[in-house]
């Protein structure tokens, strides 16, 4: 029998969608070796996820594709909730740029997945092993064991230090692995139709809570536009997609059906759905492997990256040696339950198109412009504050005391405006972070509250330092590129910055690579954070993370 041919990895992934392919790119960033491991050769060319939110887009300014992402994408797309009548509820244009980009934009995943593997080409150490189909997954206590197909049916075997199941929510490793994907079915199907030449004057996504069939639809770039019409009881769905029934369900809603292009016409059903554990061992799920929702809040993909985010540094600082490899487990505490809520959120839009009693949907809308008569209500809205905000209470981060507060900015992402470097750049602030973690500190040099043993593992662990200075503050430029450290300067030209640190007492951040913030403190407690820090991820400490957060210090704020 001909022995299979072999691949050894530091990171296999199994799954080249945009998940995937997000976590190869960070982990080729990180330098790590990877094979991504997809059953198909080409991408599918046609829409799927259309909605790419603030936090998604920092996560590719992080592999430096933000601005090819932006290149083929309509940002800024207002959101509209339609009455039954077909009244605007609610045209939702949040303003803010929080984490340095706009919260709605507007893409086509093909063209996001394109961008994705092209920027793969950067890192030699990662290969795509395309058109190569798993088999079977195996684990032991040393290693993960892939056993591929490749494109000839020939028999491959990939040996991986840790694996990235990113294959979609019909998860071959999940199934394998016995993991249950808990919650539900929804009972009622979609139609989906999109057509590449749009008829419509509508650059806005409507959710249209018409009883009589609720519908989406969607302006794409590059003149595409979507529908999506919800099924009612009886109806046959592969009847649905017929020419004549496509038709039909468009006649309404453009001047003349029978004149689209139609490119896609598919019937969705929609799950509400969570693996009840993400990490196995040496594999982590990512993506519709580890959670499935509705389209309606447009944050499948968007919670997808989050994961690969997230999980792409913790396995890059394990098989590099600069962590434990424990810190896998809080993988699965950050992102789960995060994963959860993006569910209910999703459900709870759902809840507000779909009635199909006339009673009913009158009644919500009554509700619903009730409630935005309060300008408080109205703006929470608007501004789209109802999207939960990832904030992570367990997991890679320092809260003093170890009690978690409302107030306290740990286990949330950092903010992201734009700051001045020493030489009259303009940059996000994320550009002058790097790759993995740093030590930023307004209105004062982190490294001068550091001793020599603190100032090692910072800098094992491969450390940013930063010093935030005020703009215009005193100095000149000439003094402010000269340092007696290694920290880069930057001014905060806005004074954002100084509000944000006001705002949480403290003047030194420890700022993670997925740009999550780990531990807020005042220099005087640096050394006794970075003690703690060190107890949480280093190779050498087996402490538990409870007991790090013990030895933080409480401020008097804090305690009274």
């Amino acid at each position: 029998m001909t022995e299979p041919v072999e691949h050894r990895t530091q990171v296999a992934v199994v799954g080249a969608g945009p998940v995937g392919a997000t976590v190869a790119n960070y982990l080729g960033l990180y330098g790590v070796r990877t094979l991504l491991i997809d059953r198909s050769e080409e991408i599918v060319d046609y829409p799927r996820a259309v909605g790419m939110d603030d936090e998604c887009l920092r996560s590719f300014q992080g592999i430096g594709l933000a601005d090819e992402m932006l290149a083929d994408m309509i940002q800024n797309v207002p959101l509209r909730m339609f009455a039954a009548n077909g009244f605007c509820l609610a045209d939702i244009r949040p303003e803010t740029k929080e984490y340095g980009w706009p919260r709605r934009n507007i893409f086509m995943q093909q063209l996001a997945e394109r961008t994705l593997r092209v920027g793969l080409q950067r890192y030699p150490h990662v290969r795509p092993l395309l058109g190569h189909e798993l088999v079977r997954v195996e684990q032991d206590g040393t290693e993960a064991r892939l056993h591929v197909r490749d494109p000839q049916g020939d028999h491959v075997l990939v040996r991986a230090e840790y694996v990235v199941a990113a294959d979609g929510g019909r998860s071959t490793v999940r199934e394998q692995l016995g993991i249950p994907l808990s919650g539900d079915t929804h009972p009622r199907k979609w139609v989906v139709i999109e057509c590449d030449n749009d008829p419509l004057d509508a650059p806005y996504t409507g959710l249209h809570g018409d009883p009589k069939r609720p519908y989406v639809c969607l302006d794409l770039p590059y003149n595409y536009r979507r529908w999506e019409f919800m099924l009612f009881p009886g109806e046959d769905a592969e009847a649905m997609l017929r020419p004549e029934k496509v038709r039909e369900l468009l006649s309404g809603h453009v001047p003349d059906p029978t004149a689209l292009n139609i490119i896609r016409a598919r019937v969705y059903t929609h799950h509400s759905r969570v693996a009840d554990r993400f990490v196995d061992g040496r594999i982590c799920l990512v993506g519709d492997a580890a959670h499935l929702m509705p389209p309606w809040a447009g944050q499948g993909m968007n919670t997808g990256i989050r994961d690969a985010t997230n999980v792409a540094w913790k396995l890059a600082a394990v098989v590099t040696g600069r962590a434990h490899s424990r810190i896998l487990a809080t993988y699965d505490t950050e992102r789960r339950e995060h994963a959860k809520t993006m569910v209910k959120l999703s459900d709870a839009l759902g809840r507000f198109l779909s009635p199909t009693s006339t009673t009913v949907a009158r009644a919500r809308d009554t509700l619903l412009r009730g409630l935005t008569v309060a300008p408080s209500v109205r703006d929470w809205v608007i501004q789209m504050r109802f999207k939960p905000v990832p904030r992570y209470s367990e997991g890679i981060m320092l809260h003093r005391h170890g009690t978690v507060r409302k107030s306290s900015p740990a286990g949330r992402m950092i903010i992201q405006p734009r700051v001045e470097t020493a030489e009259g750049r303009v940059l996000p602030l994320d550009e002058t972070l790097g790759e993995w973690f740093a030590l930023v500190g307004y209105g004062t040099d982190p490294l001068v509250h550091l001793d020599a043993d603190s100032r090692a593992f910072w800098d094992r662990i491969g450390t940013r330092y930063i010093t935030v200075v005020e703009s215009r503050s005193g100095r000149s430029r000439t003094e402010r590129r000269t340092s007696m450290t290694d920290s880069v300067t930057v001014e905060d030209i806005d004074g954002t910055l100084r509000d944000w640190f006001a705002q949480h007492q403290g003047s030194v951040a420890v700022v993670r690579p997925d740009r999550y913030l780990a531990a807020l403190t005042e220099p005087r407690d640096l050394a006794t954070v970075t003690d703690a820090f060190e107890r949480l991820v280093a190779p050498s400490r087996s402490t538990e993370f409870k007991d790090a957060w013990r030895s933080m210090p409480v401020t008097e704020e804090e305690a009274s």
